[in-house]
């Protein structure tokens, strides 16, 4: 029997909507920002490789990192965990890869581009983002698979993609969706904007839209939860930076930032 539950979409935190605005630039490239003074007089630039779904989050870290290391520019690339990590293992330039699946994460540490044990950090379940136009209309996954309904799920290959699958199996629902998005990020922009009607994202990233789409929870999505691995990369530019930003997304404080986000304790 399907449980549904209303997610409650919460303020978010002052901090982290300051850092989405700043961070949500349209590319996959974003800058930490208040070093890049610093950073282009000869300081130090620390490049993270981190999944979409951490864009709010890892932002706002981001700028805490910097203002404890003065001449230091974060710079991330945030994308689909499973590009990054080809990217990664290509030869791409990175200190550190925050990844959305130990799946993800094992296409690097296969190919020794980690140093030392990921560690993981955070996990993540889905829910139903929905739009205006069909709110209260979708109560469940069930739901879904209702004629007309346009639905959007991330790539198979990507952690929300895979996780939806899982999630959707597990509930004995079919759906076709209208579009696979290369990362979850993606889905939400089509559910925001109105060009699909509901899809599987991240509890996180219904947190971060601010009440511009509703979410809803279901009890499928406890057989998909995600865990999020971090490592420090074997071939990074920083080492010594990319340990202590590792340290710092693993510390207390990091903690706080990434559970008033919506992620789960690990």
């Amino acid at each position: 029997m399907t449980v549904v539950k209303r997610l409650p979409i919460p303020a978010a935190a002052p901090a982290l909507l300051a850092a989405a605005a700043l961070a949500l630039s349209g590319c996959g490239d974003v800058d930490g920002g208040s070093a890049s003074a610093g950073a282009d007089k000869g300081g130090k630039t620390l490049t993270v490789f981190a999944a979409a779904s951490l864009t709010e989050t890892f932002t706002a870290l981001g700028r805490t990192f910097e203002s404890s290391h003065p001449g230091v520019k974060v710079r991330f690339n945030f994308g689909g965990s499973s590009t990054l990590a080809q990217q990664i293992v290509q030869g791409a330039p990175a200190d550190v890869f925050a990844a959305a699946s130990p799946a993800t994460m094992k296409t690097v540490t296969d190919q020794g581009a980690a140093s030392g044990q990921p560690t993981v950090f955070a996990g993540n379940r889905l829910v139903i983002a929905v739009s205006g136009k069909v709110e209260g209309k979708v109560e469940g996954l069930p739901d879904l698979a209702g004629r007309g309904l346009k639905v959007v799920l991330c790539a198979t290959q990507v952690p929300c993609g895979a996780a939806a699958d899982k999630a959707l199996r597990a509930g004995g629902v079919k759906v076709t969706p209208v579009s696979r998005e290369q990362d979850v990020k993606a889905v939400l922009t089509k559910v925001r904007m109105g060009e699909a009607d509901a899809g599987l994202v991240y509890r996180t990233d219904v947190r971060a839209a601010s009440g511009q789409v509703t979410g809803v929870e279901f009890a499928e999505s406890a057989e998909a939860v995600n865990d999020y691995p971090i490592a420090p990369l074997a071939e990074a530019p920083q080492p010594a930076l990319a340990k202590e930003f590792v340290g710092l997304v693993l510390s207390r404080q990091g903690r706080t930032v990434l559970t008033r986000a919506g992620f789960e304790a690990p």
